[in-house]
């Protein structure tokens, strides 16, 4: 019976319907909100333990090539902290990258997410990796209020700061973009916020409700609206309009994933809307290409979409580690275009 019940309206349901309209069985969603059941490279429980190994080893890896400073305190409580990673001779204009880690908001730590400071500390960028209390100890409020508290505090802290750079991953995108939403007069700092790089993101919390994701989390249907970024676009146009932000998903994502990124591009950018079937739930969008042209022809928010190729929800991510990277150039450019960046070297 559990898999014949709507996933949005939790009422029993057909394929062809239910009462609220939707088709999709809860089976398919939660199918569809497990990346590790997409990966072309490996088995699902391989992919997850290689892609903790990657990011482990990257981060290790960072810690020689960096100054560091850990478990810096923006708050009082036990998991507020963030991993500093800075130049042994940082330029007079710091430029600063904060990544916020994925994990289903349950997983991870910045004990694994410091990895993008190998190629990025070398060219005079700092790398900060924050950590929030995951579930079940921290619920989706909390998360999003430690970030953006996080933010706040490391600004203050670090007056040379030229610009911030967002990096958020699956979980971390949807943190990092809620960040992108955030009114900076309540703490009394306004971040430099000139770039955001979300990738394979979660972008409308509403499908999860209904599946295994939220078991720790518990959220409601208003807390999913509350902290749904594709709700609260307008904040984001008001208090990050001088943004640049790349929306990135893996070729190997699952379609909902996809879907999510492509609808969360479209909504930023007021594109026209791509028609979906009603009957099929998830459709590959092969309009993107056509709107990544776009992208660089609209006026208002500087906002780009990357269907980043040969690569599933893991290793899109990963591969931050390496100098050569897509991802990782087109994140060096985007800072190098930064007022007050004279010391990047790309």
């Amino acid at each position: 019976l559990l898999a014949e019940l709507c996933a949005v309206c939790s009422q029993p349901a057909e394929r062809q319907g239910c009462d609220c309209g939707n088709a999709v069985l809860l089976q398919e969603l939660e199918r569809q909100f497990s990346p590790s059941q997409w990966s072309h490279r490996m088995a699902a429980d391989e992919v997850i333990q290689a892609h903790r190994a990657s990011l482990t080893e990257g981060t290790q890896k960072a810690r020689t090539v960096a100054q560091t400073l850990f478990n810096v305190p923006y708050g009082e409580g036990e998991g507020e902290r963030v991993d500093v990673y800075v130049p042994s001779s940082p330029p007079p204009d710091l430029p600063l990258v904060i990544y916020i880690h994925g994990g289903y908001w349950q997983f991870l730590s910045k004990e694994e997410s410091g990895f993008m400071a190998v190629p990025l500390v070398p060219r005079g960028i700092a790398v900060v990796a924050v950590d929030y209390d995951i579930a079940p100890k921290g619920n989706m409020d909390l998360m999003v209020s430690q970030v953006r508290r996080s933010v706040a505090s490391i600004v203050q802290q670090y007056a040379n700061i030229s610009g911030v750079y967002l990096c958020g991953h699956s979980a971390g995108a949807q943190l990092a973009a809620m960040v992108l939403c955030t009114d900076w007069s309540q703490y009394n700092v306004t971040p430099n916020i000139k770039g955001a790089f979300l990738v394979s993101g979660v972008y409308d919390l509403l499908p999860i409700i209904s599946t295994y994701v939220n078991d720790p989390l518990k959220m409601t249907k208003e807390d999913a609206l509350r902290n749904s970024p594709g709700q609260l676009v307008s904040q984001l146009k008001t208090f990050s309009a001088g943004c640049e932000i790349v929306v990135a998903v893996a070729q190997h994502d699952s379609p909902e994933f996809r879907r999510q990124s492509l609808e969360y591009f479209k909504v930023l950018r007021k594109s026209v809307a791509i028609q979906r079937s009603m009957q099929v739930p998830f459709i590959e969008a092969a309009e993107s290409l056509f709107l990544v042209s776009q992208a660089l022809k609209s006026s208002g928010l500087k906002v780009s979409f990357e269907d980043v190729p040969n690569t599933d929800h893991f290793n899109v991510i990963e591969q931050l580690v390496d100098e050569d990277y897509y991802l990782t150039q087109l994140l060096l450019k985007m800072i190098r275009r930064g007022a007050g960046a004279p010391g990047i070297s790309v």
